[in-house]
Parts: structure tokens; sequence; C-alpha cells
């Protein structure tokens, strides 16, 4: 078996641990996904040393109460002890630097932060040779994509964006059976979340970024990797965004509410044959929609379509507690534990994830840099096979800001907007 990773979460919110400050999120992740995932891992054997990262030092007891309230004594015991940065008693914006310092060349970080410190803290952990893991989106621009990926081939290290809806079953088996269905022709998206996920996210919401980032990224990717395999290209994008519910709750005034992209893609091998996606996403949804999140697409190509609707999924329950009718998603995070008492949502899509992550990294630390070579060729959500994705990201947030069309340009392997 290979040598456990050892593996710094760098921020410690709603994702990482399920605190959000005021105790466990009321979302559907209010034990966390990172944390529990790499804790699980630990006890496993695939993950050696946890250690945890964020701003400030003063949250720290709590969210080891909160761990061990939720966690340890919920699943069997499990063990959810780190290592924290910065103390207790500190505050540091750049605590990640001490934290990652504290690594070796092939240890792995997990980046859940505002979007706008992806690219400082990824280039970072890549000088100094350490694998990461980087939350959607990657980053916010091109230029920082192109330079993590020049980084990262000289360093030798993995990087890969957690893009987990890749992992989804029936997201899964649609990217496959898209294949057979002949030439790209058209995609649909939408994907929300309640307008009270606007409390968790009011500090960086409209600021360090927007709907279309946080959401969008998720189904652009999964377009993106239907058709790239098929030789399509995006090559420009305008957008439309709705305002005034956010900003009426406190957010900054240029947080939009729900925002639409439209993108041009073109056959490289015959641009006579386009196509068309339109993806939408908005944080501004009602609370009382029974579901956390709203997911759906309908594609269609020359020799037929797929329908997806995943946030119904055929399971509901009727809680009086919760005064409504509730479709809930087991096959993201599966918390229920098993007949032991232990975590048994190994087999859910938001952890599959990250145990892909970790294999990755255990094969180039055993097999060299051709192994990173070779995990791209296999269509993972590797910094390589994203790049379009942030051209689209970028160019929908340019078009919004400059009130014109976008166009995209890729030429020997290097990407720029025109």
């Amino acid at each position: 078996m290979a040598t456990p990773l050892n593996v710094l979460m760098v921020g410690t919110g709603e994702y990482t641990t399920g605190f959000v400050g005021t105790g466990a999120s009321g979302s559907d992740k209010k034990v966390g996904v990172v944390g529990l995932t790499m804790f699980d891992l630990r006890r496993r054997g695939k993950v050696g040393k946890l250690s945890m990262v964020g701003t400030s030092g003063g949250k720290y007891p709590a969210i080891r109460e909160h761990l061990t309230k939720n966690i340890t004594n919920f699943y069997n015991g499990l063990d959810t002890s780190f290592t924290s940065y910065p103390a207790d008693d500190t505050r540091d914006a750049l605590a990640y630097k001490t934290a990652i310092d504290a690594l070796s060349p092939g240890d792995a970080i997990t980046i859940f932060t505002p979007d706008t410190t992806h690219y400082p803290i990824a280039l970072y952990a890549i000088e100094r040779k350490i694998h990461v893991l980087i939350t959607k989106p990657a980053v916010k621009t091109l230029e920082h994509h192109q330079a993590l990926l020049a980084a990262a081939k000289q360093h030798g290290v993995f990087v890969y964006i957690e893009h987990h809806k890749r992992y989804d079953p029936a997201y899964a088996d649609a990217r496959f059976k898209a294949q057979s269905l002949g030439d790209f022709n058209y995609f649909y998206s939408y994907m929300s979340q309640p307008k009270s996920q606007l409390e968790t996210f009011k500090a960086w919401a409209g600021v360090d970024s927007d709907i279309s980032y946080y959401l969008n990224s998720h189904h652009i990717d999964i377009c993106e990797s239907m058709v790239q395999q098929r030789g399509y290209t995006p090559v420009k994008v305008s957008a439309s965004a709705s305002k005034g519910v956010a900003v009426g709750l406190g957010c900054d005034p240029a947080t939009e509410d729900t925002i639409s992209l439209l993108v041009h893609w073109v056959l490289k091998s015959d641009p006579s044959k386009r196509a068309t996606a339109v993806y939408t996403a908005s944080w501004t949804a009602p609370q009382k929609a029974g579901v956390h999140s709203n997911q759906y697409f309908h594609y269609m190509g020359a020799n037929g379509e797929i329908r997806i609707d995943q946030a119904k999924r055929g399971y509901d329950v009727a809680d009086d507690s919760m005064g409504q009718l509730m479709w809930y998603n087991p096959f993201y995070m599966r918390y229920a534990p098993d007949e032991e008492g232990n975590f048994a949502g190994q087999g859910g899509y938001g952890y599959v994830s990250f145990e892909k992550f970790v294999d990755g990294c255990a094969k180039v630390n055993r097999d060299g840099l051709g192994a990173v070579e070779e995990l791209d060729k296999r269509g993972l959500p590797t910094l390589r096979n994203t790049i379009a994705t942030t051209a689209i990201l970028e160019a929908g947030r340019r078009a919004l800001d400059e009130g014109r069309e976008v166009g995209i340009e890729e030429k020997d392997g290097v990407w720029k907007l025109v």
C-alpha cells in the first residue's frame, strides 16, 4: 500500500468543517465534506497527518468542539484531530504560508477559500513541490490558470480541480452516452442555492466572486468534458444578470442574483458546425423550495438528447419539524452510519472526488512526472483539463463588466480572450 498522504486543509469554513461561526451549517453540509472525508481516509490508511489553516485561530476551540460532537461522537469515535494554524489566540491572513512550510515535497493541500485567494495559495504550494486540490473555480483568470499550469509542470506536481459533479452517477453516465448522440447542438443548465446561503457568503459575494464562478462552473465543466471529446471548443461568450434581491439582503451593491452565460461552440475540424449553450446560476432561490440546490440540464446532439434533474431523485421526506416536503441527495454525501456505527459515505460523489485526488497524488509520488501526464489523459478534472471552463467563466465576467460579447481564442495550447 502507498505511503499515507499528509494533507493540509486550507480554509476552515462550511465545506471543510461544516462550521459557519454560530455552529453547524444550516445547509446540506452540516458536518462539512473535506474534513469528514479526510478523517475517514485517514482511518482507511490512505491519508496520514492532517492539518488545517485559516486566518483566525480564535475559531479552533469551537470548531474542535463541533467536530467532536458531530463526527467523533456520531461515527464510532472517528479521530478528528488535526494540527492547526495560526495559534488559537492569533489572527494571520498569511498563516497558509507557515502551514505549507511545515509540509514536505510530495504532501498535499486542499484549498476551499474565496476565489481570489486560490492563485497565491496554490502557487506558493506548487513552488514547494506540494500537490494541490482547488475547489471550483480553479482561478478567476486565464492568466492565472496558465501560470499555475507552467509552475506545476516545472515542479512536477499534481493539480486537481474539485469538480465533484463529474462523479455524480447520472452525470457520469450522461457524459458517456453523449458520445453516441452525434454532433453537439445545444446545452441548457440551471443550478441554484437558497438565498439563506448569502448569509454564509456575504463577506465575499459580489466582491471576490459571483454566482457564475461559484455555481455555473459545475455545469460548464460537465458540458465541456462532454463535448471536448467530440472536438468542440468555445469561441465567444455573452452574459446577462439580474440584481436586487442579494443587495436587499445586505450584500455588496455589485452582487448579482442570477447570471446567465450564452456560449458559442464550434467543431475545430469543421467550424461550419456550431453549437449553443446557456448556463444559468442563482443564489437567490426560494427558501422553501424543498431542495438545497436545484440542478438540471438538457443536452441535445444531432442524434438524440439527454435531460437530467438531479434535485428531485425519487427520494422525498415529509417531516413536521421542517414544515414542508424535502428532497434529499444522499448520492453526494451519505451521512448515515453503517451497521457498526462507522461513516459509510465512501461511495458518495463528494467523497469519491477527494479520493481520486489522494490516489492521484500517491501515483505521482510513486511513478514520477509521467504519472501527471497519464492522469491528464484519463480525463480527470485536472488543471490542464479544465482550462476551457476558466476561459468561459472569465469571458462571462468580462462580458458583464464591459457590456460586450467576448471572444475566446486558443492556439498551440495557449488561450486568450479577445
